[in-house]
């Protein structure tokens, strides 16, 4: 795409630091001297990847995200990137293990993702950790999200665009969620819904705002 010279270009991150260097084993020495232009929060940066990560790990919330990957669904890297937002523990890919990272916009290396090759060894994982599987769809026996209460120890499964979730994990849910919708579209993009779903378990164990 052509730049358009009328808007001008807002700068990416921050510049080499300035004055004294802080002391501590958080910062990166190289970042200090050149600049820091990564998509992370001022919070973190000059900081260390090692030392991101390790934050994180320290308060990440106890839901987990699984998005099933057969067709190689383009929405995954945006599913990624919302998870990282809001903190999820770990994002689970089943079916297909590559996946496109673009939509991620490099904060998976910042999140945990996990591959499973199968349902049947994804549920087998989700029992084994005692999280209780919770489908996102609009299937005839689906409860509206609005008025579930989410647990809090859970893993919340998003289908590919088209298709939605295959039988088997529809089966496998401990129950299975809709959105709510008023327009005239059958169904709304599955990174939208992820995002609107991840947000709904934020309101209800973060800021204990319950259905």
């Amino acid at each position: 795409m052509k730049e358009n010279p009328e808007i001008p270009l807002v700068p990416v991150g921050v510049g080499p630091w300035e004055g004294q260097l802080p002391e501590g084993e958080h910062w990166d020495a190289e970042l200090l001297a050149a600049g820091d232009t990564r998509n992370v929060v001022d919070q973190y940066r000059y900081w260390t990847h090692d030392a991101i990560v390790a934050d994180l790990d320290s308060r990440r919330h106890n839901f987990h995200v699984a998005i099933e990957n057969w067709q190689h669904d383009l929405n995954i890297g945006s599913v990624v990137r919302t998870a990282n937002a809001f903190m999820a523990k770990e994002v689970h890919i089943i079916g297909r293990r590559r996946w496109n990272r673009r939509g991620a916009m490099v904060t998976d290396r910042y999140q945990h993702v996990r591959h499973h090759p199968s349902v049947e060894e994804f549920v087998t994982w989700a029992s084994g950790e005692g999280l209780r599987i919770i489908g996102i769809d609009n299937f005839p026996d689906s409860v509206p999200l609005e008025t579930y209460e989410l647990p809090e120890n859970c893993v919340l499964v998003f289908g590919q665009e088209g298709p939605g979730l295959t039988p088997e994990v529809h089966a496998a849910a401990d129950a299975t969620l809709s959105i709510a919708q008023f327009g005239s579209t059958r169904s709304i993009n599955a990174s939208a819904a992820a995002a609107i779903a991840m947000h709904g378990w934020v309101r209800r164990h973060v800021f204990g705002q319950g259905v």
